[in-house]
């Protein structure tokens, strides 16, 4: 059953934006001075190979919205585009929240590599924000992105959690559009909205992404050495226990999709730890069955958690707490089954994974 927020206007849309919560998508903040101390030269042909390949801008005239598209804009089933919705104004911020941490980072930068680095991947956030928010104008619901810069609550990251987990987000956004795409290549009847024709070449884009971060973090072998594994584990999990809970509160676009919740996030998480490969030392044991149990566990938990919210009263607060301890000892089961080893690889960029 879905358990996603109603959305039926354009502040309904902006404030599930501005949310910060477990699921919802937040905006970072770090030390930015500590970009301009990477030393990029022992990793300067990669990065200068992928800065030619950011300015040659491939996708350049790719977000722009035809006759077409708006030819194929349909009326939804009330079910459906609530939860499509949801999809959106989650994107919709994890997009934007991009383009406002890499422009703040330019903002601050005395380096050029940098500097060039982040205007470009702000350059493509912002597109994709922008396109994606021209979707909910169609429904009359744009998110007010001006207002969510300036009041939606930040979080600061230290620079080494900044790129594991932007470094995530790329990669299992890559993950998720390649895979949506194909799926309906395969079913172009189950395309309900035109903006799912858009996710082969815009995946591209979060490839690349990820690929600088990549190159970020080979460029300082300590952030993927030592107790650093540790932290990268967390980070891993966190990601895909994220993603594993809210897909399976949107039934209705799943099924529309003719996708089966769980079989797509898996595949997700293949195509992401595949990915991630090239730089982490570690993977998560995904065919764990306690893996699949935990996850399961988690998404009980937070739909328990959800019901308890609209319980209200002491003794939904009470229930709340005791789902939160439930919620921390499985998280803490799950990130202690043991994950396998990583081969580090030479210095080479990695193709996308079609």
């Amino acid at each position: 059953m879905s358990s996603v927020l109603a959305i039926n206007t354009a502040e309904d849309a902006t404030t599930l934006a501005k949310s910060n919560t477990l699921l919802t998508p937040r905006f970072y903040r770090t030390n930015n001075d500590a970009f301009d101390k990477i030393d990029l030269e022992p990793v300067r042909r990669e990065f200068d190979a992928l800065i030619a390949e950011f300015g040659g801008d491939s996708n350049r005239n790719h977000f722009e919205r035809n006759a077409e598209f708006t030819a194929q804009i349909r009326e939804l089933p009330p079910a459906l585009r609530q939860e499509f919705l949801d999809f959106l104004v989650s994107s919709v911020t994890a997009e934007f929240s991009g383009c406002v941490l890499y422009s703040d980072i330019k903002r601050t930068s005395q380096s050029k590599d940098i500097k060039d680095l982040m205007g470009y991947m702000a350059r493509d956030e912002a597109r994709h924000a922008g396109f994606i928010n021209q979707s909910l104008k169609d429904f009359g619901l744009a998110v007010d992105l001006g207002f969510l810069r300036k009041d939606k609550k930040y979080t600061y990251f230290s620079p080494k959690f900044i790129m594991y987990a932007t470094y995530l987000s790329e990669k299992i956004g890559y993950a998720r559009y390649i895979s949506i795409f194909r799926q309906l290549e395969r079913h172009p009847e189950r395309r309900f909205h035109p903006i799912f024709h858009w996710f082969e070449r815009w995946c591209n884009d979060e490839f690349r992404h990820g690929e600088a971060f990549a190159i970020l973090m080979r460029a300082q072998p300590k952030l993927l050495a030592g107790y650093n594994k540790l932290w990268i584990r967390f980070f891993v999990l966190a990601v895909f226990a994220t993603m594993y809970v809210r897909d399976h509160a949107r039934p209705e676009l799943h099924g529309a999709l003719g996708l089966d919740a769980t079989e797509y996030d898996f595949e997700v998480f293949k195509i992401t730890s595949a990915c991630t490969s090239q730089v982490f030392p570690v993977a998560l044991d995904l065919d764990h069955p306690e893996f699949h149990k935990g996850l399961k566990k988690l998404l009980a938990i937070s739909l328990a958690t959800t019901a308890a919210k609209q319980q209200g009263g002491i003794v939904g607060l009470a229930k709340r707490g005791v789902l939160a301890l439930r919620a921390t000892f499985t998280f803490a089961r799950l990130y202690f089954l043991k994950p396998l080893p990583n081969e580090l690889p030479a210095d080479v960029r990695m193709a996308p994974v079609w």
